[in-house]
């Protein structure tokens, strides 16, 4: 049994640890709040409009204000180039920038400053308001002027807008224009005073860079005294040393081929000289006159032997005397032209060896005038190099010479120019006709919204501050418990007129509470605590309702045919006897048995249990009040007596005592199946429902959930229309049954 409560308690209470953040508040909360708060917000809000007309009239009668107001013009703060026509272009944001800068200049603490030292300014009468001494005073005009005075600047214009307020209307005009024509002189003069400054620092640098220059050309004229050489600038065409030097170049690779060519051919001409006669040598023997004669002779000859042989035959004297010339002549032939070869190859290969040689001497003496060339080219080049330097810082020199000039040329015209201030005048301030505080414009709607913001403010604050557990979202937000029913108050519902609220369920069946209470039994069934047969009824404090909730309930149960025993367990300040009144025989047979003289042995079961006038509900009264109620209730006699009754009954319903009064409720919840607590919506705190739940969690206790009692219809709230929802829909009801 006591298992079963344990997981029956954790299943329904839930965890001891943090819960989860709750929404915030609803529109239509808030909606409702501002409903309920209609007439005061209403009355706050036509206070206002009320306070801040008065307030118009009367600071518009004592104490009006003036502001007087004026423009200066803001020019580009890019520097115009006077050498050329027209400008670039600045960006808007750069433009509004530079007129802000101008707008702080004019507010900032020097200028103000000077503005009160001005003679016309000390001799107004606003100055004089300030008193006597004239430290004060300025320190007093300071700080005043700081607040009055305003230099505002124009987004998408071109202007400052300079304005001051204060109670003389003329005052405040003389004020503005003397910042205006302060402002504008102190302008031109530190705008032209800085341009002259620049002057003189351009005029000395101009004056250093002239020496430069003198001295840069002296360094090039010792360049060339020292090289030697005048023709060191830089030309389109090249220098006599540079073209010398590439023809010796050219001409030395020339005799490099032609020498190795050369050396190609000795190696043959050597080859040829000890080999075969080759067709060349073969071609010159033949253009040989000794050899041409030889063929002559020998072709003649031949000639003569043909004719011989022709005639005397091969065996003939004459025949081989003539075949003995022709060998002859062959003979020398061969000799003369071996001869010639020789000649011919050792004449080769003598004009080849000299024309090596001379090409070899052509090549040295042309080697060393390359190298003379060279070396007179280095210097060339180391002096040109040098050359260029001094040139690059002349010129250098001359250029930044010419922009200094230049640039002293431009100031000179710039200091000139009526635009170096940067800023122009545009007309003085007109004397303001009308006063521009206090304006009804602002006084009216202004007391008027703030009357209504007020109003919302405090319908907030009222409905902040309050700490009642009033609506199902309290319970949600800060109980953290099963919210079983919600019971509306009696003046509700126009039907529990001279109704017993004890059974109301009974005698205005049709009435929206006997619907709530039947809502109750229905959100219990189907619960998680459907199976739960013992049920203690409790709550936090005194007369919040819990007898009312206890015998309803059971009258409900009874509706269903259950059997349904009601014990009074509260011993200290019993209800349920008056509720329901024992008749005289029951006075006079058991006129002082109860529960406490069931619990302390003095009478069975059979001699308390009584009848309630209500067929299947039974009541035990509380008794006579014991000297031990706490004991009693913890007691061994009071769990039989919950089981016995348990095997008897549907329902057993207890009536216990209020958890923080007594601690009776605490010992009596580990004997039920589950407690119900009653939170009265007009009565119970917060504080005092979170206390009650701890309190029945430390001796876990089952809670099954909670009920609100005595809710009352909010306007703006759910309740209102749920009421007006169910007497629509009862009459409908009721008419179709009649």
């Amino acid at each position: 049994m006591v298992e079963r409560k344990q997981i029956a308690a954790s299943r329904m209470v839930g965890p001891a640890g943090p819960r989860p953040a709750v929404a915030a508040m609803t529109p239509r909360e808030v909606f409702g709040i501002l409903r309920r708060h209609v007439l005061l917000m209403t009355s706050l809000t036509i206070l206002g409009l009320i306070i801040g007309g008065a307030a118009w009239y009367l600071l518009r009668k004592y104490a009006p204000k003036y502001t007087a107001q004026t423009y200066i013009k803001v020019l580009s703060p890019v520097e115009k180039d006077p050498m050329t026509i027209g400008g670039g272009m600045v960006g808007k944001d750069i433009q509004y920038g530079y007129r802000s800068s101008m707008a702080a200049l004019i507010g900032q603490q020097s200028t103000l400053q000077r503005l009160i030292d001005r003679d016309k300014i000390q001799e107004t009468k606003w100055f004089k308001r300030f008193g006597e001494v004239k430290a004060i005073s300025i320190v007093k005009a300071f700080t005043k002027l700081k607040k009055r005075f305003r230099a505002s600047a124009q987004r998408d214009g071109d202007y400052v807008v300079l304005s001051m307020t204060c109670g003389d209307k003329e005052e405040s005009a003389l004020i503005v224009n003397e910042m205006v024509d302060m402002f504008l002189a102190l302008q031109g003069s530190e705008k032209r005073a800085g341009v002259a400054d620049r002057m003189v620092k351009f005029t000395a640098q101009q004056n250093s860079l002239q020496r430069d220059l003198d001295a840069a050309e002296k360094s090039l004229q010792d360049v060339r005294t020292a090289s030697g050489l005048t023709d060191l600038e830089q030309r389109y065409f090249q220098h006599t040393i540079t073209v010398t030097l590439n023809y010796l170049q050219l001409r030395e690779n020339e005799l490099l081929l032609q020498i190795g060519e050369a050396q190609s051919s000795m190696e043959e001409i050597q080859k040829l000289a000890v080999g075969p006669v080759t067709v060349q040598i073969e071609q010159q023997i033949e253009r040989d006159p000794v050899m041409l004669m030889l063929t002559q002779r020998r072709v003649l000859t031949e000639t003569q032997l043909a004719g011989i042989l022709s005639k005397f035959g091969e065996n003939h004297r004459a025949v081989h005397e003539i075949q003995e010339l022709i060998n002859e002549i062959k003979g020398k032939r061969a000799e003369r032209k071996a001869e010639i070869a020789e000649q011919t190859r050792q004449a080769n290969l003598k004009n080849a060896q000299s024309r090596l040689t001379v090409w070899a001497r052509r090549l040295e003496d042309l080697t060393k005038m390359r190298q003379e060339t060279d070396a007179s080219k280095r210097d060339l080049d180391l002096a040109r190099v040098q050359y260029q330097r001094r040139v690059a810082i002349r010129d250098e020199r001359k250029q930044m010479l010419d922009a200094v000039k230049q640039q002293i040329e431009k100031l000179r015209i710039i200091r000139e120019d009526p635009e170096t201030p940067k800023v122009q005048f545009v007309g003085y301030a007109p004397v303001p006709l009308m006063a521009s505080f206090p304006k009804w414009k602002v006084f009216f709607p202004g007391g008027t919204m703030l009357g209504f913001v007020f109003g919302i403010g405090l319908a907030f604050l009222i409905e902040l501050l309050s700490d009642l557990v009033r609506t199902p979202k309290d319970v949600a937000r800060f109980l953290h418990i099963p919210l079983l029913g919600i019971i509306p108050d009696a003046a509700e519902d126009e039907k529990l007129r001279d109704v017993d609220l004890f059974l109301a369920v009974r005698q205005a069946p049709y009435s929206i509470i006997s619907e709530s209470y039947r809502r109750l039994r229905t959100n219990l069934k189907l619960s998680e605590a459907a199976d739960s047969k013992v049920l203690l009824v409790s709550s936090g404090a005194a007369g919040d309702g819990k007898t009312s909730v206890a015998v309803n309930l059971a009258t409900t149960f009874v509706a269903e045919n259950k059997k349904v025993l009601l014990i009074d367990a509260n011993f200290r300040q019993p209800s349920l006897q008056t509720v329901f009144p024992k008749s005289e025989a029951e006075h006079e047979e058991a006129e002082h048995f109860g529960l406490s003289s069931l619990l302390m042995a003095q009478c069975g079961c059979q001699d308390v249990i009584r009848p309630t006038g209500i067929e299947g509900l039974s009541l035990i009264d509380s008794g006579q009040l014991p000297f031990n109620p706490t004991e009693l209730l913890g007691s061994t006699q009071m769990e039989e007596l919950i089981k016995e009754q348990r095997e008897s009954y549907d329902y057993v319903i207890i009536d216990g005592p209020p958890v923080l009064v007594v601690s009776d409720a605490k010992v009596l919840a580990k004997f039920v199946d589950g407690t119900v607590l009653v939170f009265n919506a007009g009565a119970t705190r917060r504080g005092a429902a979170q206390r009650t739940i701890r309190e029945l969690k430390e001796v876990n206790a089952t809670i099954v959930g909670c009920v609100l009692f005595a809710v009352k219809a909010m306007k703006g709230g759910y309740f209102q229309e749920q009421f007006k929802s169910y007497m629509k829909y009862q009459k409908l009801q009721l008419a179709r049954t009649i």
